[in-house]
């Protein structure tokens, strides 16, 4: 039997969102060397991580990679509502989030993130964008909180950081691990898959 790396956290895949500005395609079905982008996160998941889900509203396109599909708890609220679906599915003390549209996921760039988490209730990189909510380490112990943000309005991701023990990771440390940014590329545009080199499924 296996023994993963980060036995205490549970990688969460979120395929929420309907695609639109890809034409409608699910995200992660599209392909980096011929596999598509959500077998290759799995597979790596499977090797860090006690358990993997993948969050999704339509579970059929993503049934056939090997890990439990579960819908949002509470609807229409965006990245925020999976992550709450993925943090109330869990039964780890942990959750890594990530977008379903990745496809350079590195296992170096999630294990230097997970050193960072003593002390904290999520370890959330921090750039010149903004946060990097879907690349990132979250406790159970901040459900309670993005539970009253869901039920409660539109909550922001940067409402949940400020009202938890975040640990943010700057860019500059985030080099370390990751120092083109790749890990961290995402698909939402037909312009963005040609630019990372994707196939449609």
């Amino acid at each position: 039997m296996r023994t993963p790396l980060l036995g205490d956290c549970t990688g969460a895949l979120v395929a929420g969102g309907r695609s639109t500005r890809m034409g409608g395609i699910p995200k992660g079905l599209l392909r980096v060397n011929g596999e598509p982008i959500l077998a290759r996160s799995v597979r790596l998941f499977g090797e860090l991580f006690a358990a993997t889900l993948v969050v999704s509203n339509d579970g059929a396109p993503y049934a056939r990679f090997g890990a439990p599909v579960i819908a949002d708890a509470v609807a229409d609220k965006g990245a925020p509502g999976g992550l709450h679906a993925a943090l109330t599915a869990a039964h780890t003390a942990w959750v890594f989030a990530a977008a379903c549209d990745m496809p350079f996921l590195s296992r170096q760039a999630i294990v230097f993130l997970a050193a960072r988490r003593t002390g904290a209730d999520a370890v959330v990189l921090r750039t010149r964008g903004g946060l990097e909510p879907l690349h990132a380490f979250w406790s159970v112990r901040c459900l309670p909180v993005l539970d009253r943000l869901v039920r409660s309005g539109d909550p922001s991701f940067r409402d949940l950081a400020g009202q938890v023990a975040t640990r943010f990771v700057d860019e500059a440390e985030w080099r370390e691990a990751d120092p083109e940014g790749r890990a961290l590329a995402n698909a939402n545009t037909p312009e963005d898959a040609a630019r990372l080199g994707l196939d449609g499924p």
